[in-house]
């Protein structure tokens, strides 16, 4: 008998939702089991096989659940592991009659002014298992649903009936998608620094793009991976020939992505550049400030020392010019070296 831990169980509360998909619609069933009975009954009984499939979307389903899908589905036990354990990089595999991708996600975090601890950009996984009659997804994240996926391919069964290859292109061209809004928003964010850091910075400005630089690399090692295995998809062979060309045009848009990032993250490290060479400048003018008024009151301070020094023999001592005198030659010193600084631009 196996342990308890490692009895397959059927998945619960981890499925977000499943169906049956005759001729593109949605058909009645009760349970997984049934569903792929259904399709797999219709499939064999219609005349050079139906489009007919079963699609089973869960979210973050412990081990059990997921073993217990590969022994209905005939699932690989290393896709299965890959699945369970997630923090996977982009990649296709195929494993006999099925194909295993993996997509990771990202998604744009709405945040006040950014700290040490503060995210901007929040990464998933979307693990699609591909068979002839059948998808499971498998995410891992609470951003980037695949609901919408499931409900505008609902609302057009032409584009349901496109059969497992025309589920797997809709859930690419979302993540896809979702690379580019979370792109333009990163744009938007380098702009805004851009700006605030040729205004005036601040270490608190520096902070700030070395946070962007840290979340623009996260971005790119999410999207630059994906760039060869979704390149290779349309040669798979379960990827049927009527739909390689919209699997190109996803590569497409992926290329454009991609070309985007590596602007922005080479964009964000002229500003850290920039912000690092215009606060040493500020650094040294604030010194040449500094160093100008520390000179200007080392005169007064020197001649102050000297006739405080309280010799008999000093003449101006016992002069009623004297004082006046000596206050004038401060006053003058002082005029002149701060109109001498002034003219160099130290001051």
């Amino acid at each position: 008998m196996k342990p308890a831990s490692h009895v397959r169980v059927p998945p619960g509360d981890s499925v977000v939702e499943f169906g049956a998909y005759v001729q593109g619609r949605k058909v009645p069933a009760t349970g997984i089991n049934e569903a792929l009975d259904l399709v797999r009954g219709h499939n064999t009984a219609s005349e050079g096989g139906a489009n007919a499939f079963v699609w089973v979307g869960l979210h973050e389903p412990a081990a059990p659940e997921v073993e217990w899908l590969a022994g209905v589905f005939g699932l690989h036990p290393l896709a299965v592991e890959d699945a369970v354990k997630a923090h996977q990089r982009p990649k296709v595999e195929r494993y006999g009659d099925s194909l295993f991708m993996v997509l990771k996600t990202i998604a744009y975090l709405d945040h006040g002014e950014l700290t040490d601890n503060s995210e901007i950009i929040a990464t998933g996984e979307i693990m699609v298992f591909l068979g002839a009659d059948f998808v499971v997804t498998v995410r891992h994240g609470r951003h980037c649903p695949l609901s919408c996926v499931r409900e505008r391919l609902e609302d057009r069964p032409e584009l349901m009936n496109r059969g497992p290859a025309g589920v797997l292109h809709a859930i690419a061209d979302h993540v896809v998608d979702q690379y580019l809004q979370v792109a333009d928003l990163m744009q938007l964010e380098l702009e805004e620094v851009e700006a605030t850091v040729f205004a005036d910075v601040s270490s608190r400005d520096i902070n700030r793009i070395y946070q962007l630089k840290r979340e623009m690399l996260e971005m790119k090692r999410a999207v630059t991976p994906l760039q060869a295995p979704l390149s290779a998809l349309p040669q798979r062979r379960v990827v049927p020939s009527e739909m390689r060309e919209y699997f190109r045009d996803v590569g497409d848009h992926l290329s454009r992505v991609c070309e985007q990032v590596d602007s922005s993250n080479e964009l964000c490290s002229s500003i850290l550049q920039a912000a690092l060479a215009r606060s040493n400048a500020l650094a040294n003018e604030d010194m040449r400030k500094i160093s100008s008024w520390v000179a200007i009151l080392a005169v007064p301070t020197m001649i102050a020392g000297i006739y405080g020094m309280n010799f008999d023999f000093m003449p101006e001592t016992h002069t009623v010019w004297g004082y006046p005198a000596v206050l004038a030659v401060m006053a003058t010193a002082c005029v002149l070296l701060h109109r001498g600084f002034r003219r160099n631009g130290w001051l």
